[in-house]
């Protein structure tokens, strides 16, 4: 186990490594002269020389990508071009809308999708399981875009129960807060979820049908028992995997949701910024997010490997 998790803590700093690398390259070849590209084309030769002095981009590529990685490891994130604030600041600001918004639509799809998913497989060859995999059918063919607009719609504008947009501060008004987020968690929540169901199912399905299954119920278990005390764990393997990658499908889903919704989060955020050339806040920011991805990788090949011993072996 301890070969195994030096490897894998190898390969994630090796990929934080090139992702940072790739990064850095990509910007920078992207539109050539960083400050050039923050003052517009219409600025003057001495104010794209100031400013590239001003944030050290008059540097060689070699030391600013150091600079950068050494003020990222101590927090500094750089600062913003147009308001000089600290992009630590507007990350962590974004971060307190965003997080509970992504985490609350994740739980909500598991919430959704486990049961549902082991009662499509239970059921399976029936009308009712049919019936069931046909709404997590139609949930994936439902982009996230359009379930918000249903959902706004319905709960909304016709019946005025939530708030259809808009961002009410935590510091202002808690509950107007949750409100405000009510909408936009159902929304990906009924997408995760009618993703994960299908997974799910399938998962079920074929440990109902493994020998181990069968014996268990040869011995004088239930289904439900054996389904349970026998078949759970490695039912629990292909899941595991999934909701890893539905992790990293959530920040796709959030840029939608935070626009249709008009929710101030980080996604959100950063588009604001590619459109008005925030170049490091861009930059700094994709990072992050590049290092929660991975990280998310890292616990689900070690969650795979508690879970699957056989994982480790060859690795």
């Amino acid at each position: 186990m301890v070969t195994y998790l030096i490897r894998r803590l190898v390969f994630f700093f090796g990929a934080l490594f090139a992702a940072s690398v790739l990064i850095f390259i990509l910007i920078r070849a992207a539109g050539g002269n960083v400050a050039a590209i923050v003052l517009g084309r219409h600025a003057s030769a001495n104010a794209i020389d100031a400013l590239a002095a001003e944030y050290g981009l008059d540097r060689p590529l070699p030391v600013q990508y150091i600079d950068w990685i050494k003020g990222m490891l101590h927090g500094d994130l750089g600062r913003s071009f147009r308001t000089g604030e600290s992009v630590a600041d507007l990350v962590v600001s974004r971060l307190s809308i965003s997080i509970p918004l992504a985490l609350s639509g994740l739980i909500l799809g598991l919430i959704i999708a486990i049961p549902a998913g082991v009662f499509a497989a239970r059921n399976a060859g029936r009308p009712v399981g049919a019936f069931v995999g046909l709404l997590s059918q139609i949930g994936i063919a439902v982009p996230v875009f359009w379930a918000g607009i249903l959902l706004s719609l319905l709960f909304g504008v016709y019946l005025g129960l939530l708030p259809t947009g808009g961002w009410v501060p935590w510091s202002v008004d808690p509950i107007q807060s949750i409100r405000s987020l009510v909408l936009p968690v159902i929304s990906l929540g009924l997408i995760l979820g009618a993703v994960m169901t299908r997974y799910v199912r399938s998962a079920i399905l074929d440990v109902m049908n493994q020998d181990y299954v069968r014996t268990a119920r040869a011995c004088g278990m239930t289904e439900s028992q054996a389904l349970v005390q026998v078949g759970l764990r490695n039912a629990s393997l292909p899941i595991v995997t999934v909701i890893g990658l539905q992790m990293a499908e959530l920040i796709g889903g959030t840029v939608i949701i935070e626009t249709v919704f008009s929710i101030p989060g980080l996604s959100r955020m950063i588009l604001a910024n590619v459109a008005a050339r925030e170049v490091i806040v861009v930059q700094s920011t994709v990072m992050l997010i590049i290092v929660f991805v991975i990280f998310v990788n890292l616990m689900v090949d070690l969650l795979y490997s508690v879970l699957d011993p056989r994982t480790r072996l060859g690795q």
